[in-house]
């Protein structure tokens, strides 16, 4: 056989095709959660899946209050931010968090899971304002 019969396919605008999925969180564990979630939100479930495109389907999170964890996590872990002001580093358990905003503690799990972007494909060069013309 001198050629090939079958071509790579990449994503484009034309072959993805974004859906809603509604998950139900109740009484599900926040890390296999977040990891299903976060393969729907990257396309990773869809015979297409091309890394550098945005083919993922959009998720709806319900019941995110009735999630729970494993171990000693809900007063064990703790979720770190700071207030960007002196001394301003404040900590909270998941029980505090699931008490005021239970959406944060999914989000926080999620976003974790998705890839991080550094921007070094942008590589920009100093230039001369005085020599073009």
């Amino acid at each position: 056989m001198d050629q090939v019969s079958y071509r790579t396919i990449s994503a484009n605008e034309k072959i993805v095709k974004k859906e809603w999925v509604v998950v139900d969180a109740q009484e599900m564990i926040v890390g296999r959660l977040a990891t299903a979630v976060a393969r729907i939100l990257r396309g990773k479930t869809k015979p297409y899946y091309t890394p550098h495109f945005d083919c993922g389907d959009n998720v709806i999170i319900v019941n995110a209050d009735k999630i729970r964890f494993t171990g000693k996590k809900m007063t064990d872990k703790v979720y770190v931010r700071h207030t960007t002001y002196p001394g301003g580093q404040r900590f909270a358990t998941p029980r505090e968090v699931l008490a005021k905003n239970p959406i944060k503690v999914v989000e926080h799990a999620i976003r974790g899971m998705l890839p991080k972007h550094p921007h070094e494909g942008q590589n920009p060069k100093v230039i001369n304002i005085n020599e073009i013309k």
